[in-house]
């Protein structure tokens, strides 16, 4: 019983878990090496996370007996590979890795992925020491279908957060982050310096990636951009132009020359080289900011939780995840890599690596990941806080990626000096005929 006791507690580690699981395993009706000689196919998106797994495939493939090919692309061409391949019912993967805030209704609609709750429920699949319970409850309901199946276990849970320049801060008397959107708007203001080349905020201003900055300031004052049953549009309300002049004005004045082209790649160059004081976008970015070897602002960055808005205080989360395809043959291999990319001590390292932000809660407690990370305190003190707030940053709709292109260009129109109410109210009256259809 010590023995076993001390097994149980060191599985809180980090890779030497799977390991430890097998033995443990043993002893009830789990067998990691249940489907010895299979062979599956995963695809994933290009990110840091596929990057980790690969690292350690080899550990998986010694622990099951199973041989993994493995694939990952970059997600424009990612994702219609995956949903021209489900939507034909032949997938060329055993295991798939799908953006839910993106593509969260069209796999339901289609009922592409495998109910994943029979074999997590199925002690003879499922390894004791899995604990679904430790997932976060956004996280589980973003991988539920309206029918209640499980299609997919959350890997990553972006959070957008707001990274300030302490040193850009200190040279104009601020002593700390702001804490509401309207001290942020000062404090752009305050902190700006053209002469200098210095802006105060900068942000996504090209269409299509504008949506999700955007969409974080509405959630500041508590409206989404449909309505909950996904019928109606916010986007020209009186709350979403007062969002949109918010928007506006904090890039239009106080960002960078050129802010109207960025995505997040430009603005991450643009606060790694010290031209921004302010940041704000998905924590996934946060590594190369505290790289000495590419970012000149690696000591003076700082990170908090987005500020509160004049309504709530929110902040967008984007979620991708990982399933298993219903006409995949190797449904019980596939689910064993699944339950290991997604296991604690993956997660893990996903976040001791700078990685990702893992749903699980088990991660950012783990003391051998704080202790091991590049990351300061405030950086998982920004990303509890969060957790806490989040909300979806997308609507949960299958033509999401038009909805992004036709308010995006609104958004972008406005950042050239366009009037904020008649591009939304242009952006709305486009969009609308295609709701309707999605809805019929």
């Amino acid at each position: 019983m010590i023995r076993r006791r001390h097994l149980l507690q060191a599985s809180a580690g980090l890779l030497a878990a799977p390991a430890i699981v097998e033995k443990v395993g043993a002893q009830t009706a789990f067998d990691w090496k249940q489907f010895k000689g299979s062979k599956i196919e995963v695809n994933f998106a290009k990110s840091p996370r596929p990057d980790v797994l690969q690292a350690h495939q080899k550990e998986f493939e010694e622990m099951t007996g199973i041989k993994v090919g493995f694939e990952q692309v970059p997600e424009q061409q990612q994702r219609p590979k995956v949903a021209l391949e489900l939507s034909a019912g032949r997938p060329s993967f055993d295991v798939v890795n799908i953006a839910l805030h993106v593509q969260k209704k069209l796999v339901e609609k289609g009922k592409w992925l495998t109910d994943l709750r029979p074999m997590l429920n199925d002690p003879k699949l499922t390894t004791p020491d899995y604990d679904f319970s430790d997932f976060g409850a956004v996280n589980v309901k973003a991988g539920t279908g309206p029918d209640g199946a499980l299609h997919s276990i959350a890997l990553n849970q972006d959070l957008f957060i707001l990274f300030w320049n302490k040193a850009l801060f200190a040279e104009k008397g601020l002593s700390g982050p702001p804490k509401t959107y309207a001290e942020m708007m000062e404090y752009a203001a305050k902190l700006t310096d053209k002469s200098k080349g210095i802006a105060g905020f900068v942000g996504r201003g090209i269409k299509n990636a504008n949506v999700v900055l955007y969409d974080t300031f509405m959630l500041g004052w508590d409206q989404e951009t449909i309505s909950a049953d996904g019928k109606t549009l916010l986007t020209d309300t009186p709350v979403a132009i007062e969002v949109g002049e918010y928007y506006k004005k904090l890039l239009r004045e106080y960002g960078p020359a050129g802010v109207v082209g960025f995505n997040w790649n430009e603005s991450q160059t643009t606060f790694s080289q010290g031209r921004a004081a302010m940041w704000l976008d998905g924590v996934g970015f946060s590594a190369p900011l505290v790289d000495k070897k590419v970012s000149k602002v690696a000591d003076v960055t700082g990170f908090a939780a987005v500020p509160a808005g004049p309504k709530s205080h929110n902040t967008a989360t984007f979620i991708d995840a990982i399933g298993i395809p219903q006409a995949s043959k190797n449904k019980g291999a596939a689910w064993l890599y699944v339950q290991w990319a997604s296991s604690k001590a993956m997660m893990a390292e996903y976040l001791r690596t700078g990685s990702g932000t893992p749903p699980r809660v088990s991660a950012y407690t783990n003391p051998a990941v704080r202790a091991n990370a590049a990351f300061p305190a405030d950086w998982f003190t920004a990303v509890d806080t969060s957790l806490k707030i989040s909300r979806s940053g997308l609507p949960e709709i299958v033509s999401v990626t038009e909805f992004r292109d036709t308010l995006g260009v609104g958004l972008t129109a406005t950042l050239g000096g366009a009037d904020v109410a008649s591009e939304l109210k242009k952006a709305t009256e486009a969009f609308k005929p295609i709701l309707a259809k999605e809805n019929a």
